[in-house]
């Protein structure tokens, strides 16, 4: 990968941001974790090849309410909205908001990684 690309996880869990933080380094990719929505927009900057992966369930707001309260225009990244308890019509409402990808838990790595490097416009996991 010629640019690393910067994966950004939000999880309430640290086990899950931990695996996939090893995952996604294991691939050349720059990772930031973080436990809540919060913690990442004081962090977040801009920057190309980037992506948001976000739990649905955090302790102070859901991912999808987090979503559709930010400006759009503030925050311009993919994001895949991942969740232990999603519904069809949770599905919906987060496709309607944008999200690049919707995947209940447990996640398939291949199919993380596939919907990741889609987002951030790199043909294949390396």
């Amino acid at each position: 990968m010629a640019e690393a690309a910067m994966i950004f996880l939000v999880d309430d869990d640290e086990a899950v941001r931990d695996s996939l933080k090893l995952l996604l380094e294991s691939y050349d990719c720059l990772v930031e974790d973080f436990g809540s929505t919060r913690e990442f927009l004081e962090a977040y900057r801009p920057r190309d090849k980037q992506c948001l992966v976000l739990d649905h369930h955090l302790p102070d707001e859901t991912g999808l309410d987090f979503l559709e309260s930010i400006d759009g225009a503030s925050l311009r990244i993919p994001v895949i909205l991942m969740t232990g308890g999603g519904d069809r019509a949770l599905k919906e409402r987060a496709l309607r908001a944008g999200v690049t990808a919707y995947f209940d838990k447990p996640l398939d790595n291949a199919i993380l990684l596939g919907a990741i490097f889609t987002a951030i416009g790199i043909d294949a996991a390396p």
